[in-house]
Formats: structure tokens, sequence, C-alpha cells
């Protein structure tokens, strides 16, 4: 009998422990050499394990565990010999006939014969469906292999709405319930909860507001919208109107785009803005790298391509390393006013906020105008508070006149 050992590997620099959020093969199932058999969950992605070689897999570790860096997970006996199924794959119908004598649920079982993925979510489709009651057998699976994307996950809740509704009105609680539900907090949440604390505790964070006039931005969009959409493929959207802002106003004044470090103060000659995007697993801010450089169409597209990988959990952790500035849009859930928090280690954030239609006075008459509260979030160790105040001024003017943005005056 040979034995091999599957340990934690390493990960990253800055992540010492992962939870073993979700095992993909059953205990004691064969599996082939690189098939993943287990998703690890770390303070910043979800990660699939894949077998280093062929045989019958026994967990050692179980699904909800925190593992430290090369602790074992599971152990494959390679002596073990593959199953007929495993070495030429059949079709679902002969499956089904050879899998009838010795199973009680041949029809659900054989699909999982056939691909290790058949029938297993993704770690996105996985949460959503978790989180909806929706059971994963129940759903037919579109992706590789018959993997459950997130795309079959959405589809599946939303057909099983009405039903669940109905059951949650029948089933909800009496009046004067006092029933309490304990659940366990994911490691992104718990990495989330602890990072907000110690960003809160080992700053001297204040936070200093303006309002923007987006009049212009609005009118500027409505007339090249189209054009822009058939030369670039993508929709010219605020976020990279802020990001471009963000990062002229930034290249002029290093000290907002700067970090400490210990007793020193590190200097950037680019600008790295992180994007907060909302995920089901909590909040995440993958960067997009040297934004005075880009193009509005490029900064498009590179928020777009990591929306959609964070949404559906496969952000690599190289995606989500960096940042030198933060914006985040509170403005889409319906926030007018909010303090953003400092994504550390830098030195301060931007928060935007949902545009109001507000009587303003302009050149003495009262006209209605697009407006939309501007927060900065900073490190008063590193921002003086005039700085802050000049760098929102900046970017106002900036958005309040898109064509000195557009010729980078």
């Amino acid at each position: 009998m040979s034995i091999i050992e599957m340990k934690v590997p390493v990960i990253g620099e800055s992540i010492t422990e992962v939870t073993l959020s979700q095992w993909l093969k059953s205990n004691g199932e064969y599996v082939n050499i690189d098939e993943p058999i287990c998703e690890f969950e770390s303070d910043k992605a979800t990660l699939e394990f894949p077998a280093e070689a062929s045989g019958k897999i026994v967990h050692v570790a179980a699904e909800g565990d925190d593992l430290e860096i090369g602790a074992l997970v599971a152990k494959i006996d390679t002596s073990a010999e593959a199953p007929a199924t495993s070495v030429a794959p059949a079709t679902k119908e002969e499956t089904k006939e050879k899998e009838t004598p010795n199973t009680e649920a041949p029809i659900t079982q054989s699909p999982s014969s056939s691909s290790y993925a058949s029938g297993h979510p993704s770690p996105a489709a996985g949460k959503i469906l978790a989180e909806k009651g929706v059971d994963p057998s129940s759903v037919s699976g579109t992706g590789k292999d018959g993997r459950i994307t997130k795309a079959d996950a959405l589809a599946a809740n939303a057909a099983k709405s009405p039903t669940s509704e109905a059951s949650v009105s029948t089933g909800a609680p009496v009046a004067f319930s006092r029933n309490e539900t304990r659940k366990k907090m994911s490691r992104m949440r718990r990495t989330i909860a602890a990072r907000l604390v110690e960003a809160k505790n080992e700053t001297a964070m204040l936070t200093t507001f303006n309002e923007v006039d987006l009049t212009e931005i609005m009118a500027l969009r409505k007339k090249y919208q189209e054009r822009f959409v058939e030369k670039n493929g993508i929709k010219l959207g605020f976020m990279s109107l802020f990001s471009k802002a963000c990062a002229q106003v930034l290249m002029e004044m290093p000290q907002v785009n700067a970090i400490l470090d210990g007793n020193e103060l590190i200097y950037h000659d680019y600008v790295d803005i992180s994007i907060a995007i909302s995920t089901p697993t909590g909040l995440v801010v993958p960067p997009v790298h040297n934004v005075e450089s880009l193009s509005f169409a490029d900064i498009e597209k590179s928020i777009k391509a990591l929306a959609v990988k964070a949404r559906e959990g496969t952000l690599t952790l190289e995606e989500m390393k960096g940042g030198t500035f933060t914006i985040t849009n509170g403005g889409v859930f319906g926030s007018m006013m909010s303090t953003p928090i400092i994504n550390r280690p830098q030195s301060a954030i931007l928060g935007m906020h949902t545009i109001q239609q507000r009587p303003m006075a302009i050149d003495g008459e009262v006209k209605i105008r697009p407006m939309m509260y501007l927060a900065l979030s900073y490190d008063h160790r590193v921002i003086d508070g005039s700085a802050s105040v000049t760098f929102l001024v900046k970017v106002k003017k900036l958005l309040e006149d898109p064509m000195t943005l557009m010729m980078g005056l």
C-alpha cells in the first residue's frame, strides 16, 4: 500500500491559515490526479485543491475546519484500482443501467460517475444555493463537465422562488417567537471584521466631505455613449470617470497616494485604485493597476472583469494584491452619506454616494441639479486636513468640468 498525504499548500505570503469550505470528492471515492478534491477559503479568495495522485481518498479534515499551512487534509491510497467507470466513462444511460443493481437512487448518482464536477457547484454557485436553501442535486449544471455555475444557481433560485416564498409565508414565526440561529462566520467575513477593527483602532482616521454637480458628466455620457460603445464594446460609466479624476489628482498630490510603513512613508509614481465590490461572501477590493496611464475604456473593462470574477469567486490572490487608493460606491445601494473605512495599508478611501436631484443656487438662480456627496476618509498621520480638503476640491472641479479631465488639465 502506498499512501500520499495531501497537505495545505503555501498559498500566499500573508496567508497562514485556510478553512476547508467544501469537499468535492466523497470519503473513500476514487480520484484521478489533478482532480479538485476540496475547496479552501482563504482570507481573500476560494481555491480548489487538486489531487497529487490517483487513488482512493480518505478524508482527514472535515468541512468547516480551520487548517494551518502544511496541515494534513486527506490521504490518497495509490494502490487502489480505478473503477471501470473511471477508466472508460460511459454514457448517462449506460452508467444508469450498470449502477441500478447496487444503488438505491441511480438517477441521482449516475451523473457523478461520469465526472467529478457533475452536480458540484462552483464556489459562488454553492454559496448562492446554500443561502437560498436550494438542493444542488435538483440543479442541472451547464458548466464544464456538468459543473453548476453561478448562472445555474441564480436560475434555479428564480425557478424555486414562488414555492419558497409560499413555504416561508406558511412557516413564518408565530407572534412573540424568540428562536435564535447560530452560524459560524466565514473566513472572509472574519478577516473583514478584524481588518475593519484594526483600521479603526490603529489609524488616526478622519473624514472630510464635499458635493459634486454631475450635470456635465451626465451630458457628456449622453452625448458620446453610443459612439463610445460602438468603438469599445462597453459603456462609459461613472467609475472610470471618478477613477481617472482621482488618479490625476493623486499624481499631483503624492501624499494622498502614500503608505505608512513604520517610521517611513512610501510614495508611488503610479496609481493602483482598489475598487470595492460586493460579493455573496463579503466586500473585496481588487485593484486596477496604473489607472493614471489607462484609457477610460480600459478602466471600464478592467473593473467589469474584476467584478465578474469577484462575484463568481474566481479572483486569484495575485488579482487581490496591491492598491494605493480605494474607491467605494455606496450609491448603488442608495446610500446618501457615509464615512468609509480606510483599506489598510492605504492612507485614503473615496466614498461615492447616490445621485439626487436637488435645488442648487446657480448664478443667483435656483436650479435642479444631479448632486452627489463625496466622502474622503484618510489617515491623519499621513495626510493633513488641508491636503484632504484640497484633494476633494480638485476631484470635484475635474468632474464638474470633464473636458479638463479628458485633456489632462
